[in-house]
């Protein structure tokens, strides 16, 4: 009887410790994804948000400095070569184009891409009526800028200014994300610290009825 009785406690505390050890993989696997999601969302906060930002207010740059030569051509009076105007103007289009380009090769989400080709639709209206303003040289371009050129260049800058918003907005969600997973993580080494615990206590109550046997046999076998 005693025998079965503690091959029965034995089997019951080798159960105990198994499912304590099935527990603490299955935690340190859903621990090991968060650290690996939380990576991913600080590289994407990179690669995906920063680098793009930057790009952004490249552009911005780019057209700011853009109209800044326009009326310089046509509402300044200014004496530079109309030829001088178009090749500055090529160079601030190459270089806004060049960042278009960048921007669009990262991760964007589904209004992120609605909101670019806003943008990009602006910069194809505000290109096309600055080459038809400098076409028609200083006296009828100005007339065409300051009657829809300068309004498409505001435009644009309003496309510019929703984009740059809509991706702080999806910024600040990788970072909401991120802390979730910083707390499953802190949740995930709260139960491991319960799991250690009680596997401690376990060995010692193990001990404990361990010395308890020893003494009463030796209090047996002394009888």
């Amino acid at each position: 009887m005693k025998f079965a009785f503690s091959l029965k406690n034995k089997v019951k505390i080798a159960f105990l410790l198994f499912c304590i050890m099935c527990c603490t993989l299955l935690i340190r696997f859903l621990e090991d994804k968060s650290v690996k999601k939380i990576n991913e969302s600080f590289i994407s906060m990179y690669n995906d948000r920063l680098v793009p930002a930057t790009d952004l207010y490249f552009i911005a740059e780019n057209l700011y400095h853009k109209n800044e030569v326009l009326q310089d051509a046509f509402i300044t009076d200014s004496t530079v070569p109309v030829a001088h105007t178009i090749s500055k103007i090529d160079q601030h289009n190459q270089k806004i184009d060049s960042a278009m380009h960048k921007y669009g090769l990262t991760l964007l989400v589904k209004q992120e891409k609605s909101f670019l080709n806003d943008l990009k639709n602006a910069l194809a209206v505000q290109k096309a009526l600055e080459n038809k303003a400098l076409s028609l040289g200083i006296a009828e371009g100005k007339k065409v800028y300051e009657s829809v050129g300068r309004s498409a260049a505001h435009q644009t800058f309003d496309k510019l200014s929703a984009l740059i918003k809509i991706q702080s907005k999806v910024g600040d969600e990788l970072i909401k994300d991120s802390k979730i997973f910083v707390s499953g993580t802190k949740v995930y080494s709260t139960v491991q610290v319960i799991l250690a615990i009680a596997i401690g206590i376990m060995i010692v109550a193990i001990i404990s009825a361990s010395n308890a046997v020893k003494i009463n046999n030796e209090k047996f076998n002394l009888n």
